[in-house]
């Protein structure tokens, strides 16, 4: 659909959505530390947490006028590119021959769901925050982090170029490196921090890359343009700048953008630095899970929908790498024992999920899921910092158990997160999991296995959640009661947990196959998506029984292997356990390869060219010119004899040799 831009009466809102969170971050950077001073601390902590949760429920609300703005207008024009700098104008940020960027941003279905998400469910993290955080000493420095996260994610989202998007897919780089390593003088959260922030580099080179092809091939940066020269508008024709586009060139556009969502959204074998970074506090783990980060590969591959469809290899290995970390890290997550840990593993098996669905050509079951997932993955992190707050700092599961009757508020909360999550039937996991499984049984060649190993995976899904629930919940105190004293958690820790539980439950009837409420809502900007289209292997409603099925009976075995007091301390010392427990060794694999394989390199490095080489070549000229002005020394006596006779010499020496040169003529 080209040129279907329209002009929205909320235009003049539009730019306020990333920059209120972004006046946040300016205000707790330079003011935070003197509203304590000024207030006292609890009123100060007061104000600035307040502050800037308000912020951000502030863009929720926004958005949702610019959101009620575009349904406003017909399907087909659901679409406009507006200014995000309104007070400067609409100049150029870069102008270099033809191609110009803006900062403007593309205001349609997708860049909307994704804001009332990124600020919605961003803004409950940020209200629990206030109390899971009002101890730290450096509360004003975390909220000037917290906000900035909302505002890189929106930028993203918003953005009305792949220019601009890498602008806020750095942006949320660093926030996660800023925020993982929150507690830096903590070893540990360095290096995790660290981690977080070296491994995505290597996926944001393909992205990098992947944007070099796009202005090579388009000659433009902007998705859409009111002439329709956008090079989604141009892909979506199957034309470049100076023909047509052909699929070995959208082939390789779509593996780089590939590999840079493999970074941000950790997919195998960029997956290693997701689970490292549950070492920030646990609204920060909520953050990247749920509404911001990890996402943003999702969105940028969906927004991609037009170049990825005209590339059937990449889109097989896309649906392949999905579902292959899908089910890896779900046997992981079934061994651990950290209680984030488990939910961090959660999250790449989940984000699996969602990439099979985009390789199955199902973009819009895949937001579907996207949506769902920030629902009940931020409810059961939330959920885990209460009981870790309950039980004064502890994550090991194996010292935890019969916390029902003490947290209540917390418990059910957490089981309507759990049975979401299993997709037990009628909740939100089940509705967009099963879109998934649905459509990629109808795949050509494959679709029957990814849909068995699909299944499989949600069955040990059902099994793991089990298991921290039991864990967690049911079987019996593992802990000194009378040393710990667990507690339930504050009112504004437990409010969010009320919402998001609520959402778990609800949330997922905008898109059962009798309404796609989902699929209508996105077809402007996914255009290749069908949602519960018709397909080969298994049909709508039998996927959905089976599916309710698997839920229920991995539920009701979980319960039966993990509800025992020793169930958790005794587990299976198997091969597969083992290797599951250990990571299935790719983190060693890769801290052997990379770390200590790279140090060793560097060293040799050091060692044989820096000093064998590049050091004695420097000391070589350093030593010649030392002895050449040793000798010039001796010349400079500070007498104006010794130096006219040395100048009558060398007159005599220059006649010599030109008489002999006359003499050889």
């Amino acid at each position: 659909m080209t040129g279907a831009l329209v002009q929205l009466r909320t235009a003049g809102l539009v730019w306020a959505i990333p920059c209120l969170p972004l006046l946040g971050f300016l205000a707790w950077t330079f003011t935070g530390g003197r509203l304590l001073k000024l207030f006292g601390e609890k009123t100060g902590k007061r104000i600035v947490g307040g502050l800037a949760t308000a912020l951000v429920l502030a863009s929720f609300v926004l958005s949702i006028l610019v959101l009620l703005d575009l349904l406003g207008h017909e399907p087909e024009r659901r679409r406009s590119v507006v200014p995000l700098l309104p007070f400067v104008g609409d100049v150029p940020w870069i102008s270099v021959d033809t191609v110009q960027v803006y900062f403007r941003g593309l205001v349609d279905p997708l860049s909307m769901l994704m804001c009332l998400i990124v600020t919605g469910v961003g803004g409950l993290i940020h209200l629990y925050a206030t109390g899971y955080m009002a101890h730290d000493k450096d509360y004003p420095r975390f909220f000037a982090y917290f906000n900035l996260f909302i505002f890189a994610m929106l930028t993203l989202v918003l953005a009305e170029s792949i220019l601009l998007m890498f602008v806020g897919w750095e942006g949320v780089g660093l926030c996660s490196y800023l925020l993982i390593s929150f507690w830096y003088e903590d070893m540990d959260n360095a290096k995790a921090g660290n981690k977080a922030f070296i491994v995505n580099r290597v996926g944001d080179l393909g992205f990098a890359l992947g944007i070099m092809a796009i202005l090579a091939t388009f000659g433009t940066f902007s998705f859409h343009t009111a002439d329709g020269k956008g090079f989604l508008d141009l892909a979506s024709q199957k034309l470049t700048a100076n023909g047509a586009l052909t699929a070995g060139t959208a082939s390789l556009i779509a593996a780089l953008l590939f590999i840079g969502a493999c970074g941000k959204s950790a997919q195998f074998p960029l997956h290693i630095w997701l689970p490292d970074a549950m070492a920030g506090p646990t609204p920060v783990s909520a953050l990247i899970h749920a509404a911001t980060m990890v996402t943003a590969g999702v969105v940028m591959v969906s927004r991609m929908s037009v170049l990825f469809v005209q590339a059937p290899a990449v889109m097989t290995a896309v649906a392949v790498v999905g579902l292959f970390t899908a089910i890896f890290a779900a046997t992981i997550a079934l061994t651990q024992t950290d209680i984030k840990k488990v939910l961090a593993y959660s999250t790449v098996s989940q984000l699996g999920f969602m990439f099979l669905g985009c390789g199955a050509g199902a973009f819009a079951a895949g937001m579907f899921h996207v949506t769902t997932h920030a629902f009940f993955k931020a409810l059961l992190f939330l959920g885990a910092g209460s009981v870790i707050h309950s039980l004064n700092g502890e994550q090991d599961m194996r010292r935890m158990g019969g916390l029902a009757r003490y947290v209540r508020g917390t418990y059910w909360t957490m089981i309507a997160g759990w049975a979401a999550i299993s997709g037990f039937p009628g909740l939100a996991g089940f509705w967009s999991k099963d879109a998934i499984l649905g459509f990629a049984a109808g795949v050509s060649g494959i679709g029957m296995a990814l849909y068995v190993v699909g299944t499989i995976t949600a069955f040990i899904t059902g099994l793991y959640m089990t298991r921290l629930i039991a864990a967690t919940f049911w079987s019996s105190p593992r802990f000194d009661e009378q040393a710990t004293h667990p507690h339930e958690s504050p009112p504004s820790m437990l409010f969010p947990l009320g919402v998001l539980a609520l959402l778990s439950i609800v949330g997922g009837l905008v898109g059962t196959p009798w309404a796609n409420r989902v699929e209508h809502f996105l077809e402007t900007s996914l255009p290749s998506a069908s949602l519960f289209a018709p397909h080969e292997g298994v049909p709508v409603v039998a996927g959905l029984v089976i599916g309710g099925l698997v839920a229920v009976v991995a539920m009701a075995a979980g319960a039966m292997l993990y509800g025992s007091r020793r169930a958790i301390e005794s587990e299976s010392r198997n091969a597969f356990a083992v290797g599951a427990r250990h990571l299935w060794y790719v983190d060693s694999a890769a801290t052997a390869t990379f770390v200590r394989g790279g140090g060793r390199f560097a060293t040799i490095l050091w060692k044989a060219v820096d000093q064998g080489i590049v050091d004695r070549l420097v000391n070589a000229v350093a030593f010649v010119a030392g002895l050449l002005s040793e000798i010039g020394r001796g010349l400079q006596t500070g007498y104006v004899r010794v130096y006219l006779t040395t100048m009558l010499a060398g007159l005599v020496v220059m006649l010599l040799w030109a008489f002999m040169l006359a003499g050889a003529k």
